[in-house]
């Protein structure tokens, strides 16, 4: 296929890179130049994802037109928060019948829109696929094992899909449950802050364990309450994308955590690194809905506590570990 992957990060040229050995023909699209033409230079984006060599044959461009020309899968791989302008750029050439597939793994602050949301409602493609999972670029880029899904209303597209991105070192399934699977990638971000944070302050297994448990319970409960399937949560967007991004050297939520648990504020740490950390956004727009829907998450309650109103971390770890006595499972 024509593929058009937009976004120079390090997941946009991993995804690149991985589609090129798929016998794709590619282009890799960014709108900064400073990013973009470095990558060109150097065949390699060593701001994002050093050490992966990008083939002669993938064209990398700052050109709007020309990257869409002839596009008959789209990548969008921006972050959460980038999603709305970058449709709204690019709408005019991406072609109608191209199948989009979005790879963010957030929820708009401003709408409290899933990802999806957003393509319909900018571009018009009703039925884009959602990609997510417990995936790395720093490991797909270099060809580690990986296994993702990606989930569609319409099948045929989330199969195409599969076809598409599927090799020996990606494994893709597919699902139908589009609420689910891109609720486990933005929420689980929450919780490997809140893990990093368990880092930062000097915590061990125990604490870190049982915060992703009822991480776990949280995601799902809100997932549920906003039109999510239960056990899309226990699948690979969500307890999968959990462990890889709560314990990863990697994850950039769970290092953004760590920092906060030792003490730095949120502005200090995003004024000091270009990497972006979803779960910073996503917890606004989680306890935002949250609230709306008369939904408990006491973990997602307390990050935002943290980031946005400078509670303590040791604070916010023993309002947890203090909350009324409760039972692990309620009946029905």
């Amino acid at each position: 296929m024509n593929v058009t992957v937009i976004g120079t990060g390090g997941w946009g040229t991993a995804l690149a890179v991985l589609l090129h050995g798929n016998h794709h023909s590619v282009t890799l699209w960014g709108r900064i130049p400073e990013e973009v033409d470095p990558i060109v230079a150097a065949r390699e984006n060593k701001a994002f994802l050093p050490g992966v060599k990008i083939p002669d044959a993938v064209t990398v461009t700052l050109d709007d037109k020309a990257a869409l020309r002839g596009a008959e899968m789209v990548v969008l791989a921006v972050p959460s928060h980038g999603m709305r302008p970058i449709c709204e750029r690019l709408r005019a050439f991406i072609p109608r019948d191209a199948l989009v597939v979005h790879v963010a793994k957030g929820i708009e602050n401003e709408t409290g829109a899933r990802m999806s949301e957003v393509v319909a409602g900018v571009l018009g493609h009703e039925d884009c696929v959602a990609l997510s999972g417990p995936s790395h670029a720093e490991e797909v880029g270099r060809g580690i094992p990986t296994a993702v899904v990606v989930a569609s209303k319409d099948v045929e597209n989330a199969k195409a899909a599969q076809k598409t991105f599927m090799n020996e070192r990606f494994r893709i399934y597919t699902h139908d449950d589009v609420v689910g699977v891109e609720l486990g990638g933005a929420l689980k971000n929450i919780i490997a802050i809140a893990a990093g944070v368990c880092d930062g302050i000097g915590f061990g297994d125990n604490t870190k364990a049982a915060l992703c448990t009822r991480g776990l319970t949280e995601m799902a409960r809100l997932g549920v309450a906003l039109g999510a399937k239960r056990e899309t949560f226990f699948g690979l967007s969500g307890v999968g994308d959990l462990i890889v991004t709560a314990f990863s050297r990697h994850s950039r939520n769970r290092g953004f955590g760590e920092r906060l648990g030792k003490g730095e504020t949120s502005e200090q740490i995003a004024a000091s690194t270009p990497m972006v950390a979803e779960g910073v956004k996503t917890a606004k727009s989680a306890w935002q809905l949250a609230q709306h829907h008369g939904v408990e998450v006491p973990i997602t309650r307390e990050v935002y506590a943290i980031i946005y109103e400078g509670k303590s971390a040791k604070q916010a770890v023993r309002d947890l570990m203090t909350r009324e006595a409760k039972p692990e499972f309620r009946s029905a």
